[in-house]
């Protein structure tokens, strides 16, 4: 039991590694490949599981990719699982912003690099985008017709009215607990026993 918890911790951070090198634009983009990586390809997580440790992350403190490396290194493979996750995942920016930080001057002037850059933008825009409308469609086949309209709601808050994100993330964390109480009322006032 505890040489396969070692085991699934060295595959997690070999497979954080490899996500966190090549992937840019934060920690969403790094969430979908997780998601295709632990509950696509390994099975270790469920769907479900999986979007609701990518709420947690965003919504504490820190980087989001950071974060989702400690929940769910933890839940995979327990402590080995979340330090070698953190340790898969932070190692490859460290060392690349290193390696940039020691030739800024060279970086930030040449064009080419420029240039790959801003088609790296592009590419971020519609991973994070894939992202988006992949847990939209977990939202509306969940049958609950609040939960989309909350993420609208949220999107409209954050997009038109630019509602600061700590606002908006902690509004609906509060209506969706009411929204999950309120249910759980009903459902004891027409359970007969």
């Amino acid at each position: 039991m505890r040489k396969n918890r070692w085991k699934k911790a060295l595959l997690l951070m070999l497979q954080m590694l490899y996500i966190s090198s090549f992937t840019f634009g934060g920690g969403f983009v790094i969430v979908s490949f997780m998601k295709r990586i632990f509950v696509d390809r390994y099975h270790w997580l469920e769907e479900q599981e999986m979007l609701d440790l990518t709420a947690l992350a965003q919504s504490a403190p820190g980087a989001i990719a950071v974060n989702a490396a400690i929940l769910v290194g933890w839940r995979v493979a327990g402590l080995p699982g979340m330090l070698l996750s953190v340790l898969g995942t932070i190692l490859p920016p460290m060392t690349i912003l290193s390696v940039v930080s020691l030739f800024y001057q060279a970086f930030a002037t040449n064009p080419y690099v420029a240039l790959a850059l801003k088609g790296m933008q592009a590419g971020v825009v519609a991973v994070i985008l894939d992202v988006a409308l992949s847990l939209l469609e977990k939202l509306l086949k969940t049958g609950d017709r609040r939960h989309p309209w909350l993420a609208a709601a949220a999107f409209l808050a954050a997009f038109c009215l630019h509602v600061h994100v700590v606002v908006i993330i902690l509004s609906a964390g509060i209506i969706g607990t009411l929204i999950a109480l309120c249910g759980k009322r009903k459902e004891e006032r027409h359970d007969p026993f």
